[in-house]
């Protein structure tokens, strides 16, 4: 049963038309050719009757024409209603269904006259004016509920595809929403790996640089240089391995092998760091330390490897640095001082030392993401300066 209603929906011409078949051969049984008129106009309005059924949804506002035509054709023949006038009830229901809104109104008006004025042209002399209007009224209903039933179909169907339209379009944001966060996420680890690459690669540099000019003089020192070089590049290889992995596509991967995000309990190691590089560093809190929500922590830290990195680069030979750190009560104040010559504004901001990082900009929206503010620039005399406040709730 089932392939066959599938067969039939595939096939809507051939139920159609085998329906007109029907029709035609009880409009035949039925003495249309004799009983209903004169069969030169009854034959042929029969079968135009059975046509508006077989083309009905192909053509349905032609095919509503064509029955009006038929039926004001019979009153004036005076060919009296027979088995084949019911393709204009299947006519009204199809046009309400699926035809231009014009064509549904008028189906509608055509069916709702078609009855009285058959009454009227066809009365009954026994049944009297009463008996009249009581059968104009029982035959203009099921044009009636034709034409409500097809409307409701119409309602039901154009519903059904607003659904379907608002779950693709639903489909496509979803899409798009996914793109949007894969690309958010791809820019989150390219700043984390330029924070990485570029504070541990330049620690490592400058370690180097100094192990190869005191390896002869003082190897105690260059195999400390070389130890700091070591560590640092095991440190910048576990961020590495952290942040890349998340890339990874159908590898399960155990915990243990990432380390956890940087938070401010690690910026006094990142300053020591940095002093041991050979880059002075005053470190100072204020306030009461206390748990912050990791995305302020990791941009706090973010923000003093940036700063001091670019302090090390930039700042030339005899600079110095300061960071402070102060809990407020809705949030976390940081400043971060170079009193090294510096680099031109504009550099930083298109992307630190290389041109082709983040620099300011990265910074900018790490704190941006936070709901934070950064002010960063020259300080007056030389070096320097990049204060943030990151609140503890972003704002909305």
């Amino acid at each position: 049963m089932q392939r066959l209603y599938d067969f039939l929906r595939r096939h809507p011409m051939w139920v159609d038309g085998s329906w007109a078949v029907v029709l035609l051969g009880i409009s035949v049984v039925g003495g249309v050719a004799g009983g209903y008129g004169s069969p030169a106009v009854a034959v042929p309005l029969t079968l135009l009757l059975c046509l508006v059924v077989a083309l009905r949804r192909r053509m349905p506002e032609k095919m509503l024409l064509l029955a009006a035509g038929v039926g004001v054709a019979q009153l004036i023949t005076d060919v009296e209603m027979g088995p084949a006038d019911f393709a204009m009830l299947v006519i009204v229901y199809t046009v309400a269904v699926e035809g231009a809104r014009w064509a549904s109104r008028f189906a509608l008006v055509a069916g709702l006259c078609a009855a009285p004025m058959a009454q009227l042209r066809w009365s009954s002399d026994q049944t009297g004016v009463a008996g009249n209007i009581v059968l104009a009224v029982l035959q203009t209903v099921p044009f009636a509920l034709a034409w409500v039933l097809g409307d409701s179909i119409r309602t039901r169907r154009a519903y059904f595809a607003q659904l379907e339209e608002r779950a693709a379009r639903l489909e496509k944001e979803r899409e798009a929403q996914s793109k949007v966060a894969v690309a958010a996420e791809r820019a989150r680890i390219a700043r984390e790996l330029h924070d990485v690459v570029a504070h541990n690669v330049s620690v490592m540099v400058v370690q180097a640089d100094g192990a190869a000019y005191v390896l002869d003089a003082a190897p105690d020192q260059a195999k400390k240089a070389l130890e700091t070089i070591s560590s640092t590049g095991r440190q910048a290889l576990a961020e590495m391995r952290r942040l890349l992995g998340v890339l990874r596509t159908g590898e399960h991967q155990e915990a243990g092998e990432y380390v956890p995000q940087p938070d401010v309990q690690q910026i006094e190691d990142l300053v020591e760091q940095c002093r041991t590089s050979g880059l002075p560093v005053d470190f100072k809190v204020e306030g009461t330390p206390r748990p912050l929500p990791s995305g302020v922590e990791l941009t706090a830290y973010r923000i003093v490897q940036e700063a001091l990195t670019n302090t090390r680069k930039h700042g030339g030979p005899n600079a110095g640095a300061s960071v402070r750190l102060v809990y407020f009560d809705d949030g976390l104040g940081l400043l971060v001082e170079d009193d090294g010559k510096g680099a031109p504004h504009e550099l930083y901001e298109e992307g630190g030392f290389d041109g082709r990082g983040h620099g300011l900009i990265g910074m900018r929206e790490r704190v941006g993401m936070v709901g934070g503010t950064l002010d960063a620039g020259p300080r007056p005399g030389g070096g320097f300066r990049i204060s943030a406040l990151l609140p503890l709730k972003p704002a909305n």
